[in-house]
């Protein structure tokens, strides 16, 4: 097999180019107006590690190839790979040989890659490719491929904005970035110890990135560690950002197109996942961050029930979405930014480049668009312009309700110590005063000051800074975590990641790779050091609770009691608040 070879071709989206994507246009089309971005404005905040990392004025391409590709009639040009990066990539280096393995699923058969005992099926198709008539439309079935389809290395990916340079150490946890590749980047990746064998336990895991960036060919979800230990693992792309959380109007259900994707991954699964050696009867679906929200929101959902027996939810919760009339004011405002008309025949007419462009203005200039609701909160917190939203079918209830869709699903649920120490504007606090840090969170919630108050705001050992980053945790993360762990109707267990790393404290994202075992590749963001029994206790119970539904510990009752995953492990008391941010619910 000859190596594979990595291309990097870096168009602005400011110039009217665009990265061929899906048979869309390379111009943009007639009447569309001056966006207010360009290259050096258009830095925003996401929710998540999507804060840190998003640059939305350039749109990067990286294709993976058997062989290089001559750009612009030059010498093939290969970017720099950093050194986590390469620790990542999921063929490596001095291994035993390789072997090819195949199987067959319901579209045609597939041809993988086997070794070291892991064998790797990567760019699966799950659904047809979202492009024309397809786009902001529910996913349709995968197209049948005669003969034997090789699937030796990722697919294409979700449109999506690029990291900045400047944040070029969350790489292995975001992934490549936009890859067009073949325009089909509804697919999935599956990892297993033996396609031949029959009955382990399956775990799918759904990606972060604020529902605007990241894929599932991230070098943080590496599935070999499972596979290693007996599960088979799949991770998921899915439709993100204005591809995949609007509410257009026309003649097809088009709300949470994201979600609908997740859902058809789940039924590729089922449908599936015994060809690769898995039961698909005991599959449990794990996210973080954004993930995490959309397992937390597939637990209510009705065409989401009995495709899994389990659930994780790191980071995430089942109260950050929207009423369907918000979306649809987002929606609107997207439109007027394009100088087009809401409705999905008029925004398939748009680039998803153009989208994008759409996306950093909307975010980056004045006025921005009012998503706060009744009571004067925005669930994204100015942090995620893209959320779920409730009202339709996939999410026919308001939050804050017990799910009667999953009673019987065990749940894993927690956050970390330090959410908000990475990616939701710490720097920015850093210069902040009190005023400064009222004002920031007041246009988002009401009662700012006395939350900042509680996390010490006029205390003198307390900067506004750390004032506002520990309110926005409380708030946006370890409050409504642990409301869902109240309200979930099955069994449910509870955990806090309170390992500090060197650089950003036990904050956002970092629990990722100690759960995969991929420390390594992450060591720009969690030091040289990581304690290897964090790493091996936090693998274990997610290996536990997917194999039988017990991580280790009691269930979360009325006794609070919660597994802190520190460089030693323990069960304790909770001291997550519980009602931050619940007298807004409605």
């Amino acid at each position: 097999m000859e190596p594979r070879r990595c291309v990097l071709v870096s168009r602005s989206v400011t110039n009217g180019e665009a990265p061929q994507h899906g048979g869309e246009p390379d111009v943009e089309p007639e009447g569309v107006p001056h966006l207010d971005a360009t290259d050096e404005d258009v830095s925003i905040g996401g929710a998540g590690l999507a804060a840190a990392a998003i640059e939305l004025g350039r749109v990067d391409e990286l294709r993976m190839f058997r062989n290089p590709i001559v750009v612009g009639g030059g010498t093939p040009f290969l970017p720099p790979v950093t050194e986590d990066l390469q620790r990542g990539v999921h063929i490596r280096k001095g291994t035993s040989p390789m072997t090819v393995r195949t199987v067959n699923t319901e579209a045609g058969r597939l041809s993988g890659d086997h070794t070291d005992g892991v064998a790797r099926f990567l760019g699966i198709p799950y659904a047809a490719a979202p492009a024309g008539e397809r786009r902001f439309a529910p996913p349709g079935p995968a197209e049948r491929w005669a003969g034997t389809r090789n699937a030796p290395g990722y697919g294409a990916t979700a449109p999506q904005p690029s990291l900045h340079p400047a944040h070029a150490n969350l790489a292995p946890l975001i992934g490549p970035g936009w890859v067009t590749g073949d325009g089909d980047y509804l697919n999935l990746n599956v990892w297993t110890p033996d396609p031949g064998t029959s009955g382990l336990p399956v775990m799918v895991y759904v990606h972060g990135g604020g529902f605007m960036i990241g894929s599932g060919a991230a070098p943080a979800f590496d599935g070999t560690s499972f596979a290693r230990d007996g599960v088979v693992l799949v991770t998921v792309n899915y439709r993100l950002g204005a591809e995949g959380f609007l509410a257009l109007s026309g003649e097809v259900a088009n709300t949470n197109i994201g979600l609908r994707d997740q859902i058809a991954a789940l039924r590729w699964v089922r449908d599936n996942i015994a060809g690769f050696g898995g039961n698909p009867d005991n599959v449990t679906v794990f996210g973080e961050s954004a993930g995490g929200t959309s397992v937390a929101f597939l637990l209510h959902s009705p065409p989401a029930a009995g495709l899994f027996r389990r659930a994780i939810v790191q980071s995430g919760h089942d109260e950050m979405a929207r009423r369907l009339e918000l979306t649809e004011e987002l929606t609107k405002a997207l439109a007027a930014r394009l100088g087009t008309s809401p409705t999905t025949e008029a925004f398939r007419a748009f680039s998803a480049s153009d989208l994008l462009r759409a996306q950093a203005a909307l975010l980056r200039n004045e006025p921005h668009p009012d998503l706060r609701d009744g009571n004067g909160v925005d669930p994204g917190h100015r942090r995620a312009l893209f959320l779920p939203t409730t009202g339709d079918d996939v999410l026919p209830d308001p939050v804050g309700v017990p799910s009667t869709h999953s009673r019987g699903v065990d749940l894993l649920i927690g956050t970390t110590l330090e959410e908000a120490n990475l990616g939701f504007g710490a720097d920015q606090f850093a210069a902040f005063d009190a005023l400064d840090a009222v004002a920031e969170l007041a246009a988002t919630y009401p009662d700012a000051e006395a939350l900042l108050e509680r996390h010490g705001l006029h205390d003198p050992a307390v900067t506004p800074a750390h004032a506002l980053t520990a309110a926005y945790t409380d708030l946006m993360f370890r409050s409504p975590s642990r409301r869902a762990a109240r309200r979930h109707p099955g069994p449910t267990y509870v955990y806090e990641f309170a390992w500090r790393s060197p650089l950003h404290g036990a904050a956002h994202g970092l629990d990722v790779p100690f759960v995969f075992d991929t420390t390594q590749a992450c060591r720009g963001l969690i030091g040289d050091d990581a304690p290897g029994a964090l790493t091996q206790a936090m693998h274990q119970a997610w290996l536990d609770f997917a194999t039988h539904g017990d991580p280790g510990w009691p269930t979360y009752d009325d006794a609070r009691k919660a597994m802190r995953f520190d460089a030693g492990p323990h069960l304790c008391e909770d001291t997550a608040p519980e009602g931050t941010g619940a007298e807004y619910l409605s």
